[in-house]
């Protein structure tokens, strides 16, 4: 290149970064003489539709979101405050009150649901409009929380995921000295899943599946760029497979379930059924193994805790007959252990929070929320919070013990109408897995100080690698 061409370049970049500098100085005096004129939450926007999702990612990444949420609640509101993400106005909910506001908000009608569109393109069939799939996804909900996973039901499933963590234990676990304690606990929870919601028991058909779903998982809160080689394209490509491999099937017949069988007689489309299976699969595919990987951890980090779950479970193998499955009112015995379970999604919740979106104008603690903007409430806000956890990074199980946290301060389920409806067939599938596992085995770390990051979920970086010892319950 001349000089003559080098110094046209340079001042053509010049240009551009001087006009990109005045596009986004106009773009926020408007939208921050906005707020001041509508008295909208305080906080910033970002970049034009970036916003601040880079700096939430890096957060992500870093195993920091909570240091994100606090900050800005610091620094702008502790009761709501404002920013940008995936292309979308956001308020964020802070604190006790505000998570009751929110999940109560759609019985207000303050709320609807809302899905970002990386979750929706991916998810959800492109054909059917927004109102279609709400009303579905109701349905589908009531069916799920007063019919396939009550109580009631679930006891029948305890002998058959007890059953699967023996032999996913005896396959996958005892062979070898040393696992990576994520992805097997994915591979459990994956395979439960596939066995309960559609009745899908053959190996090989759960790995296929398997891998399509990390895939499709990984893209699912990406910004929703469709281009070749971007965690989105891939994540849509994955479920377009994943839908391919289902559609024939359920047309041929070749899977069903209750939950089968209540959307076919509800009149879904056999196109319908897979797309709310390829839902209830996702669901299920991280947040449950989540639990159980940093249930394992800090087990390890907290051998007193540790014996105390392992009695616990010792107790339970006595009051039964050798080789006898697992019953529903063993898992009701599984007090300290689920009080374990509680302090661990406390400190490493497997979700982040969840969006609504305004469906009209209204007032929350002095400030405006418009029509259309995106709500987010977050655990980041009340679990490590020292006004309603004391010594907050304290690993103390005891906090659940008697009437436990003040309300609306623990919030992995979520709550109000739209709480988890799996919050049950999760905490099932838990105890189920930590019974068979700490009767089997004890174990330490090989990288006590591996890092944390998020992509929907904390992921240890490393998978949590640990050594096994097998122990006897004789």
């Amino acid at each position: 290149m001349d000089i003559d061409s080098m110094m046209t370049y340079l001042v053509h970049l010049v240009v551009l970064c001087v006009s990109v500098v005045v596009i986004y100085l106009v773009y926020t005096y408007k939208t921050n003489g906005a707020a001041t004129r509508r008295n909208l939450p305080p906080g910033r926007k970002g970049l034009p539709y970036v916003g601040e999702t880079l700096e939430y990612s890096l957060a992500l990444r870093r195993g920091t979101p909570d240091k994100f949420i606090r900050d800005r609640s610091t620094k702008y509101s502790p009761d709501v405050f404002r920013t940008s993400l995936l292309g979308e106005d956001v308020a964020v909910f802070c604190g006790p009150a505000g998570n009751k506001f929110v999940f109560f908000g759609e019985k207000n009608k303050y709320f609807t649901y809302w899905l970002p569109d990386s979750i929706k393109k991916i998810l959800m069939d492109p054909s059917r409009s927004n109102s279609d799939h709400n009303n579905n996804t109701s349905k589908i909900r009531s069916y799920v929380t007063d019919q396939f996973l009550n109580p009631k039901f679930l006891q029948n499933y305890v002998p058959i995921m007890d059953m699967m963590a023996k032999e996913h234990l005896d396959q996958y676990w005892s062979p070898n000295e040393q696992v990576k304690v994520f992805p097997l606990s994915k591979k459990f929870t994956f395979a439960v899943a596939c066995r309960i919601f559609v009745s899908i028991q053959d190996q090989q058909e759960i790995e296929k599946f398997e891998k399509l779903f990390g895939v499709a998982s990984a893209g699912i809160l990406s910004l929703p760029i469709d281009l070749p080689g971007t965690l989105f394209n891939r994540a849509m490509k994955a479920s377009k497979l994943i839908r391919q491999q289902l559609l024939p099937l359920v047309t041929k017949k070749k899977i069903t379930s209750d939950l089968i069988n209540f959307m076919t007689m509800d009149g879904m489309t056999q196109v319908e059924i897979v797309n709310n299976i390829l839902a209830f699969l996702f669901a299920s595919h991280d947040t449950t193994s989540t639990a159980i990987t940093f249930i394992v951890s800090y087990l390890t980090d907290f051998p007193d805790v540790y014996e105390k779950v392992l009695e616990e479970h010792k107790e339970i193998l006595r009051s039964r007959e050798a080789g006898e499955a697992l019953r529903w009112e063993d898992i009701q015995k599984m007090k300290y252990t689920w009080c374990v379970a509680c302090e661990v999604m406390r400190l490493a919740s497997p979700s982040n929070g969840f969006f609504r979106e305004a469906i009209t104008d209204f007032t929350y603690a002095g400030y405006t929320i418009p029509k259309g903007w995106k709500a987010f409430w977050s655990v980041h806000t009340t679990h490590k919070n020292p006004n309603y956890f004391p010594d907050p990074e304290k690993f103390d199980p005891s906090r659940f013990e008697g009437n436990g946290p003040a309300p609306y301060t623990y919030v992995p389920f979520g709550g109000g109408p739209r709480m988890c409806p799996g919050r049950e067939y999760a905490r099932l599938k838990m105890l189920t897995f930590i019974h068979n596992l700490v009767t089997k085995f004890k174990w330490e770390k090989l990288n006590p100080n591996e890092k944390i990051s998020y992509i929907n979920s904390p992921i240890p970086e490393e998978g949590l690698p640990i050594k096994l010892q097998p122990i006897s319950m004789d």
